[in-house]
């Protein structure tokens, strides 16, 4: 009998001692627990004391008070806001007084609600806001901003493939098109020039002036004689007999430009009117004219010569043209254009620039002399025109020289027939 009570009394002192441990064990993790969630919450504070937090229920709220809504409108600011799913995370402190944050909790689950609801933001903060005018990206003027006269623009890219030696060229649309009847039907033909005798076509776009063409087109062509080729389009329009009209063309030379396998090169040039005059007896020359009168400068761009009279039609005769500025007859300064193979159309599109006194313009002149070199032998002189005051000129020449003094810092182009005797 005693037995048996001793035995109750020893399971009795066990569980009040397991009891004991249990509740313990209980309490303590509850203490942990409150600890815890006091310390994310300080930390929290700690974040946005820095800044002057607001709830923002409260914040849209506010934006009903038409005073709100007018400083919202001019601002154009979007609020910057910590949901309530990042209140139970830690914040590491950095040591320019940023916060990054941690996370907690590995396995915590965001919580879920539609995005554009502002019921979702409730017991979130707002911390500041975000100017989106400081990220927009500059605008694109190309499609906007035509001048005075322009018959059309064209937009296109390049690349150059290496090692299979291909040019590859797209042809993605033209815009502002002036064609001669109320309807245009317009397609483009590419040259890789001085190859004027092949050449690749796009498809036509019927009833439109603004087309999209987005072609691929590729020509062969060594990466020896890349800088020496120029791209031609000439965009054409189809009337109802099926005759074809020149609308303006666009000459591109590929020497300036640095072609790889990863640079792809978007370009827009706008279209010019061909000049459908014969060439005269010795070939013709394309240039432009400034004069910078606050600068003091003269600058001639040689463009394109067309028609020449080579002595030899080969890949080893060079063409180029030199620009000498003389006053009074004497010799001042000269410069000279890089040397284009192998064809009687050679396109330069070389700029220089030479002081001059505006007092001094009375009396100097510019010579342009166009040279042919054959690797061993003499140089040749292909043709020369001089413009100049009228001391030493007369019609076109003259007429470009003063044109050009008529309009300070604007380019102004035009042809002129080469000469022999001068």
């Amino acid at each position: 009998m005693c037995f048996y009570v001793c035995i109750e009394q020893a399971v009795a002192v066990a569980g009040a001692v397991i009891g004991g441990i249990l509740l313990f064990v209980l309490i303590g993790m509850t203490a942990y627990l409150l600890w815890k969630k006091f310390c994310c919450l300080l930390s929290y504070e700690k974040l946005t004391s820095s800044v002057k937090t607001t709830n923002a229920s409260a914040f849209f709220q506010d934006q009903t008070n038409p005073e709100m809504q007018l400083k919202s409108t001019r601002s154009r600011s979007v609020p910057f806001i910590i949901p309530p799913t990042l209140h139970g995370r830690d914040w590491t402190n950095l040591t320019n007084e940023e916060q990054v944050q941690e996370d907690s909790d590995p396995y915590m689950i965001p919580q879920s609600g539609p995005r554009s609801s502002f019921h979702s933001l409730a017991g979130a903060y707002v911390v500041g806001t975000i100017n989106p005018e400081l990220y927009k990206c500059p605008e694109d003027k190309s499609e906007t901003d035509f001048p005075d006269g322009n018959i059309g623009r064209l937009w296109f890219s390049i690349e150059y493939e290496q090692e299979s030696e291909r040019l590859l060229v797209s042809l993605i649309k033209v815009r502002k098109l002036q064609p001669p009847a109320d309807s245009c039907s317009p397609f483009v033909k590419i040259y890789l020039l001085p190859d004027e005798r092949s050449y690749l076509q796009s498809k036509t776009k019927h009833k439109t002036l603004n087309p999209q063409f987005d072609e691929n087109f590729v020509f062969q062509v060594s990466s020896k004689m890349l800088l020496q080729r120029t791209l031609k389009f000439l965009v054409y329009h189809v009337d109802k007999q099926k005759k074809h009209h020149l609308l303006g063309q666009v000459i591109f030379p590929l020497k300036n430009e640095v072609l790889t396998d990863d640079n792809k090169l978007v370009i827009w040039r706008d279209l010019e009117k061909e000049n459908l005059e014969p060439p005269s007896e010795f070939g013709d020359i394309q240039f432009s004219l400034s004069y910078n009168d606050y600068l003091g400068r003269l600058t001639v761009v040689v463009l394109r010569a067309r028609g020449l009279k080579l002595q030899e039609e080969n890949h080893a005769v060079g063409v180029y043209v030199k620009v000498s500025l003389m006053n009074h007859n004497k010799f001042i300064k000269s410069k000279k254009t890089a040397a284009v193979l192998g064809t009687p159309n050679p396109v330069y599109n070389e700029t220089f620039s030479f002081k001059a006194d505006q007092t001094e313009l009375d009396t100097a002149s510019l010579s342009l002399s166009v040279l042919q070199s054959i690797k061993g032998e003499k140089t040749l002189l292909l043709g020369r025109v001089v413009v100049g005051p009228f001391m030493y000129t007369r019609g076109k020449e003259l007429e470009h020289w003063n044109e050009m003094i008529s309009k300070p810092k604007e380019l102004v182009k035009r042809w002129h027939a080469l000469c022999h005797s001068m």
